[in-house]
């Protein structure tokens, strides 16, 4: 059964940069996709950054060129690193992997970008 963990989030003011991590446990079969996903308050669940088990990346257009994700196999960790922070980044940011077996969830981590 895979788990996943969210760490790294935060307040940050306009303009800063936090880093997220997701350690994953468990088996996750290949091929996988992985996902950095964030959720407003009132707001739908949206997709900002995805990761392939072969090393293929997407952004959203609203994180594009601020945000990068990136992973560190040994550690069964990835990452979402986002820069130029802005008050709309403002969100419950989760990780999501999903295998042939099926998809997790992890629990959540808040960033608020706020002066």
């Amino acid at each position: 059964q895979v788990q996943l963990v969210e760490s790294g989030g935060g307040l940050v003011q306009p303009g800063g940069s936090l880093r997220l991590s997701c350690a994953a446990s468990g088996t996750i079969f290949r091929p996988y996709t992985m996902g950095w996903y964030r959720q407003a308050p009132g707001k739908q669940r949206e997709l900002v950054a995805g990761m392939s088990s072969s090393g293929s990346t997407n952004y959203s257009d609203s994180v594009k060129g601020r945000f990068t994700i990136s992973r560190d196999n040994a550690k069964n960790t990835w990452y979402l690193q986002m820069n130029s922070l802005q008050a709309e980044d403002t969100a419950v940011y989760y990780c999501n992997v999903q295998d042939l077996l099926g998809q997790t969830w992890g629990q959540g981590t808040q960033v608020t970008v706020s002066s």
